[in-house]
């Protein structure tokens, strides 16, 4: 199990989640699902939503006025370092890209910026090994 996965799950609750899905069928939309049942709280980002598993949606990472500890991305690999670099100016703890989702330039991105990193797993599949809730 990679450690620094099962630690930002460990140690942060609040995920905004980059590309979530309206479509309940992918895993954009089941895995952040996943995680709120978990007890995670979950904030959607998405430009083309109002309101997703119950929770109002933001345009962009730099909209949501609370605090971020986690940025999970749902976004094609050459969108993850624009997606970094928001990440970086909003604060954040840690970045995870998903699953077939890697990208050397936000790895680079969030390392310099002390940002703990993931990509390329499943962030509903290393909770659910991990047996990590918040409720």
């Amino acid at each position: 199990m990679d450690e620094t996965a099962e630690r930002i799950l460990r140690d942060f609750t609040t995920i905004a989640v980059v590309g979530l899905s309206r479509d309940p069928a992918k895993a954009a939309h089941s895995v952040p699902a996943a995680m709120q049942s978990a007890g995670f709280r979950v904030i959607p980002v998405n430009p083309t939503a109002d309101e997703l598993l119950g929770e109002r949606v933001y345009r962009s990472l730099a909209d949501i006025p609370d605090s971020v500890e986690v940025v999970n991305v749902f976004r094609p690999s050459p969108e993850a370092a624009g997606v970094a670099r928001e990440a970086v100016r909003i604060g954040a703890k840690a970045l995870w890209l998903q699953q077939d989702i890697v990208s050397a330039e936000a790895r680079a991105i969030a390392e310099e910026a002390g940002l703990l990193y993931v990509e390329d797993r499943c962030m509903a599949v290393v909770r659910a090994i991990t047996a990590i809730r918040k409720n």
